[in-house]
């Protein structure tokens, strides 16, 4: 995509602008929700980048017709019909080129949208390393079906602007499809004889811990004991798998909480903040607003 921001990194020498929901939507206008999601109806008519982009989101997009190629973290890639495209956040996209009669659809998600969508998804870490190493996956004739029908009704959900529960149909829409993808993963996977390296398996484990205590755990120092590892390790290992540290996967986590329990329960502030292990309430107020970018009551009345 032509997107030019201010964002940009260096990145071996090279200047690398960043894909963001906000960037896309300065430059095309399909169906989405605020800055989280934006949906794409036809690839072909997209103008995909001519220069190396770093994504700070995730798409998932199914080729339809032709052939297409690209270049993610320096490896080129083949992309053919019915052939399913993850790329998760972090990754770096150029090389692009595509056959007159290429089409497909597809979407791209915000980092937080996605955390959103990831609490309700078991076993995520293990299809998160799959897709980090299998961006492309062959799907049958079947599978690709389920996946239009799938967009089609995150689409129809998206474009209902008046559905006072719009952001949280299209977010189990996408969690429900995400597990029929992950059927498909499994299966390949199961054929797959590569073992995790060492970083992969401390990735997986780490994300299972999370899980189960991020409630009342949220030192990295605490996640590298249970592992055996120092802290340094850890967040070595954890950046190298998923470009994001220990930290950001604690907070997205709690975050997420957060926002479900002032949004969604009768608790009182106070109350959240102790179920939550947070010293004070006044304590996980300031957490909240740096994370959210206002209060909890704030956003409990918004």
């Amino acid at each position: 995509m032509h997107i030019h921001t201010k964002a940009m990194i260096k990145y071996k020498n090279k200047e690398i602008y960043e894909v963001t929901i906000a960037s896309t939507l300065s430059q095309y206008k399909g169906s989405h929700i605020d800055n989280d999601i934006v949906l794409f109806d036809d690839l072909a008519k997209i103008p995909f980048p001519d220069r190396t982009r770093r994504m700070q989101c995730m798409m998932a997009a199914l080729c339809l017709n032709g052939r297409a190629t690209y270049r993610l973290d320096t490896i080129e890639h083949t992309v053919e019909r019915n052939d399913v495209i993850i790329i998760t956040n972090g990754m770096v996209v150029d090389n692009c080129s595509f056959s007159e009669d290429f089409s497909g659809i597809g979407f791209i998600i915000s980092p937080n949208f996605f955390s959103d969508i990831a609490k309700d998804v078991h076993e995520i870490s293990s299809l998160f390393l799959f897709a980090r190493s299998n961006p492309v996956s062959t799907l049958s004739m079947k599978e690709a079906d389920t996946f239009c029908d799938y967009y089609k009704m995150l689409k129809s959900k998206i474009d209902c602007v008046g559905h006072h529960f719009r952001r949280d149909v299209a977010r189990m829409t996408i969690a429900t499809m995400i597990y029929d993808l992950g059927n498909t993963i499994y299966q390949i996977m199961n054929r797959d004889n590569r073992k995790k390296n060492r970083a992969e398996t401390i990735f997986t484990d780490f994300i299972a811990l999370i899980e189960k205590n991020f409630r009342t755990e949220r030192r990295v120092s605490w996640y590298g004991r249970q592992l055996c590892i120092t802290p340094k390790y850890l967040s070595e290992c954890i950046k190298q798998v998923s470009q994001r540290t220990p930290n950001e996967w604690i907070d997205n986590y709690v975050v997420m909480e957060l926002r479900v329990q002032i949004k969604n329960s009768r608790k009182s502030i106070k109350q959240i903040a102790m179920d939550m292990n947070f010293p004070s309430q006044s304590f996980m107020g300031k957490y909240f607003k740096e994370h959210v970018g206002m209060s909890p009551t704030e956003y409990r009345r918004s």
